[in-house]
């Protein structure tokens, strides 16, 4: 096991990272970090703006260094931006970690995030893109992933219970 996080938690917009994260961490009595806050208070300013203003490219560049500098340096529970794991020097990084994909299907998306214009990616058609952006990263969250946690109709808690189950962890 490398050194770094205890946790780190992958998977779509909207799955609950960021919920299902802070629970995992009061469970285990360490703290929670999450990149896309690190990204926001870093830049000045939101994710979609960053978007809008440089592109997908430059964000993803901004998104890149902040996984590889949280890897380094937390060692609680970490959540990780949606498309983090597009990067395969990123994916490479996270082999040796416990990560967890959070799962769920695309009517739980549109319940959870109603697809909203807030989403950058999800701007038009929203359905079609969150289906055809999960085609394209699905395989790759479970490959960087050491366990696959589904989230459809569960609460955050039960979430929260499955990823500590999946590794094994006992809390604190």
């Amino acid at each position: 096991m490398t050194a770094g996080p205890l946790v780190v938690l992958v998977g779509p917009m909207g799955v609950g990272k960021s919920t299902v994260g802070a629970l995992v961490a009061g469970r285990l009595g360490c703290a929670y970090r999450d990149t896309d806050d690190d990204i926001v208070a870093e830049q000045g300013r939101t994710i979609a703006d960053i978007f809008v203003d440089e592109g997908e490219p430059v964000f993803r560049a901004i998104e890149k260094s902040a996984v590889r500098k949280a890897l380094a340096e937390h060692e609680g529970v970490l959540a990780l931006g949606g498309g983090s794991i597009l990067d395969a020097d990123t994916r490479a990084l996270l082999a040796g970690h416990r990560v967890v994909y959070l799962s769920m299907d695309v009517e739980e998306a549109v319940q959870r995030t109603g697809l909203n214009a807030a989403r950058p990616l999800l701007a038009v058609n929203p359905r079609r893109q969150w289906r055809e952006l999960m085609e394209a990263r699905r395989h790759l969250y479970t490959e960087v992933a050491r366990a696959v946690v589904p989230t459809d109709g569960r609460t955050p808690e039960e979430v929260a219970q499955a990823v500590l189950d999946a590794l094994e962890l006992k809390e604190a």
